[in-house]
């Protein structure tokens, strides 16, 4: 049963009011603006709808319907003002503070019901088609976000590994945006932008790729394009996800003293989130298998960030990486490459 708040000081009004609908709705009957406060404060009294008075003592309608518009928790509600007074500027001002409805006294009671009813069913099916619209939305994003992952994917088989070294990395980067201190949205933002990084050895002919001794300079030069080739496959945009990645496909090969590339960036000209995508990615390929090498040790791997403070590392970011490591080794024992499927999340 729908609930209905019925607020008016005159309780001869209320009585009517409460006959012409009691059959049809669960009524809650309030005397003064506070009283109808004190009852809508109980969540268990959350109404579906709210018949109000205008003239009333010390809180007016107008300025009870401004407080409940001004609480998220309250805002949609739909008001209807019922009122003695039936000028068009009163009405006006009814609607200006968020009114659905202006209907003069004395009431009919069909009209009324009428009203109320219609109010009510354009209330629910305004929710359900949000409720909806937000679940298609969430879909599409999951969507999107698993896109982004298996493409990260497909530039990593392409070197020869699998896709559990980006999902290793992306889980680093999150845990390091977070440990600094970053707005939530924005190490999200990183974890899922992470996978992408190297997106671009999609355009490295496999003899440079795979190739498995030493390049040549100019097998050399070729590999370097990656980052560029990266930044221009992912595009350049306003903000978001896509952004995020084409920044780090492009920087993340700077070093903090100026001895990386594409662009020989150095120190913070490098952008903030390639620094910490760097930081994840190496210590991936140190510590894990790959084809043409073995895992080095931890004990091996951690003197070598140490010593790539200020060379290669954001020294601070160094730091706080290494102070996080216990999380950073589950993340590493937990999804090892015997690992089938990772879901990001």
């Amino acid at each position: 049963m729908f609930k209905i708040i019925v607020v008016d000081d005159n309780l001869v009004n209320l009585k009517i009011l409460e006959g012409f609908l009691q059959d049809e709705y669960e009524l809650f009957l309030a005397q003064s603006a506070r009283e109808a406060i004190d009852i809508i404060s109980n969540p268990n009294n959350h109404p579906d709808l709210i018949l109000l008075d205008v003239m009333m003592p010390e809180i007016n309608g107008y300025e009870l319907c401004t407080i409940l518009k001004n609480n998220p928790a309250l805002s949609n509600v739909p008001v209807i003002f019922i009122s003695a007074n039936h000028t068009v500027g009163n009405e006006q001002q009814g609607f200006d503070v968020g009114a659905v409805d202006y209907i003069t006294k004395p009431v009919s009671k069909p009209l009324l019901r009428a009203r109320i009813k219609t109010h009510i069913a354009l209330h629910n099916n305004t929710i359900t088609l949000e409720r909806k619209v937000l679940e298609r939305t969430q879909e599409l994003n999951r969507s999107r976000l698993d896109l982004v992952y298996r493409l990260g994917i497909a530039a990593e088989y392409k070197d020869g590994d699998t896709g559990l070294h980006v999902m290793r990395m992306s889980l680093y980067a999150r845990l390091l945006a977070d440990a600094i201190g970053l707005d939530p949205n924005d190490v999200e933002e990183i974890y899922h932008a992470a996978p992408m990084h190297d997106i671009g050895k999609i355009g490295i002919p496999d003899s440079v790729l795979q190739k498995p001794g030493k390049l040549t300079e100019d097998e050399w030069k070729i590999m370097a394009k990656h980052p560029e080739i990266g930044a221009e496959i992912l595009g350049k945009h306003h903000r978001g996800i896509l952004e995020t990645a084409r920044i780090i496909a492009l920087s993340h090969h700077e070093k903090w003293d100026g001895t990386g590339y594409p662009l020989g960036l150095k120190g913070m000209e490098i952008p903030l989130e390639a620094r910490i995508v760097t930081i994840a990615d190496v210590f991936d390929a140190l510590s894990s298998d790959r084809a043409y090498k073995k895992a080095w040790p931890d004990e091996q791997v951690f003197v070598f960030m140490m010593e790539q403070k200020g060379k290669h590392f954001d020294p601070n970011l160094v730091d706080i990486f290494l102070d996080i490591m216990p999380e950073i080794l589950q993340i590493r024992d937990q999804y090892q490459e015997e690992t089938t499927e990772f879901t990001p999340k």
